[in-house]
């Protein structure tokens, strides 16, 4: 039975006449529990009388956790549900840069939704990452109601307000609708050189990501799928991105508390199931591929000369920005060599819009969802992908169809390969089987 207790309030360490009232019950545990602040006795015991039909009910929410702060909760929360690193460390840039400053010392039963609404809408930031702060707090919050925090998680399920009528805070990113053409992904590849430019290669024409390229062991190169087919077998040069370790993760590494711990470099698991996958590999591309690890005297397909792994801003600086951009050409002084100038293949071309190309690629082709989807590493959405799956005849279809692209391309440049002056016969590309020119509508839908 629920009860109420006078609670005299004290000015200069003495009980006055003043007094507000204290709600009891009798928790689970058998320890009396109790909440202050009431007006009225009536008040205070039918907040009691709640508390134990809540108890009674088996939906008790000890209304002390309910006032515990969204920072320190957090940070539990955090520590409990481990990711990857790399998850790790942009969560941990959320909180900080953008969800703390508002409400960590704010108790979880006093979050509504039209508050993170609010908020979310003025921070200074992109709109996607508005999105990912909220999407991230929900998820805390949907911790402190598994956790017996919280009755109800307010912000789970809300659809968010996004800004109109104001400009954006920045410009949009053209790169990310950028694709290459076969001729420039060429073209990049001969000014790159064999090594560097067999990764530009087989970004394009496979979709492998940055992680998952700077990741890739030789091991895992022109392994061979083998499927049954009209009586006899299919059979085709994959590569094949590891569940275990196919993914090369660079991020702010954190401990448990957060705190910086310095740059993790270091081989993970792909980001989700999906990522991990064996790729089809067209021939020309896999005929390069052998004769690079014929040469190639390192475990890691493309890793740097010395056989270390590429961070992905040295790689892009080096690399990728100059054959991209274009650079000056530098004469010869003390301490430094002359090199050629560049002209610009395509400005701003990066190494995830080379990931694109290859979608790009798989689109134009027409080629079939269930293998499309697949082939990217991405969760094909809907029924069709439990009740759809790739078969020989396509994966064969679009082999012909990537060789078809290199092919094209190749007789476009008017190149019978990609790097005549290699010097060693193991970085040759193969001889042009049939070098075409696309000179109209109706040879372009051919």
């Amino acid at each position: 039975m629920a009860w109420a207790e006078k609670v005299y309030k004290v000015r200069k360490g003495k009980p006055t006449s003043k007094y507000t009232w204290r709600a009891r019950w009798t928790k689970p545990d058998g320890k009396p529990g109790s909440w202050p602040g009431f007006e009225t006795k009536k008040l205070a015991e039918k907040y009691g009388e709640k508390q134990e039909a809540a108890i009674q009910a088996g939906r008790w929410i000890d209304p002390a956790l309910q006032q515990e702060k969204f920072g320190a909760f957090a940070r539990r929360w955090m520590k409990a549900k481990p990711k990857r690193g790399a998850t790790v460390a942009k969560r941990w840039n959320l909180l900080e840069q953008h969800v703390f400053p508002r409400w960590e010392h704010v108790a979880l039963i006093d979050i509504t939704w039209f508050d993170v609404d609010d908020w979310q809408l003025a921070l200074p930031c992109e709109s996607v990452t508005a999105g990912h702060a909220v999407s991230l707090m929900s998820s805390i919050m949907t911790g402190a109601v598994d956790a017996r925090h919280l009755e109800v998680n307010p912000l789970f399920g809300r659809r968010r307000t996004l800004p109109t009528g104001t400009a954006p805070t920045k410009p949009k990113k053209t790169d990310e609708e950028k694709w290459a053409p076969p001729e420039v992904v060429l073209q990049m590849a001969r000014r790159l050189g064999p090594a560097v430019g067999l990764h530009v290669l087989a970004t394009a024409f496979t979709g492998l990501g940055w992680g998952e390229g700077a990741a890739l062991h030789r091991d895992n190169v022109l392994r061979t799928r083998r499927q049954a087919h009209d009586g006899g077998w299919f059979e085709c040069p994959i590569i094949r991105v590891d569940p275990e370790v196919g993914e090369l993760a660079e991020y702010e590494g954190r401990d448990a508390d957060g705190e910086k711990t310095g740059l993790v470099l270091q081989l993970e698991p792909p980001k989700n199931g999906n990522r991990a996958r064996d790729i089809d590999v067209p021939p020309f591309l896999a005929e390069l591929l052998e004769r690079h690890l014929q040469v190639w005297p390192h475990g890691y397909v493309f890793c740097t000369p010395s056989g270390v792994f590429w961070r992905r801003s040295n790689f892009t600086r080096a690399h990728i920005r100059p054959a991209a951009d274009g650079r000056e050409a530098l004469e010869t002084v003390r301490g430094r060599a002359a090199r050629a100038g560049w002209e610009p293949i395509m400005p701003g071309l990066t190494m995830r819009d080379l990931r694109h190309t290859h979608d790009t690629y798989q689109d134009q082709l027409g080629v079939k969802a269930s293998l499309a989807y697949d082939q990217a590493g991405h969760l094909r959405p809907g029924i069709k992908r439990i009740y759809q799956h790739p078969t020989p005849e396509m994966r064969a279809e679009r082999l012909k169809g990537l060789q078809g692209i290199y092919e094209r391309a190749m007789g476009n440049l008017k190149w019978t390969e990609i790097w005549p002056e290699a010097p060693d016969l193991a970085q040759r590309p193969r001889p042009l089987n049939s070098p075409q020119t696309i000179t109209g509508e109706s040879e372009a839908a051919a």
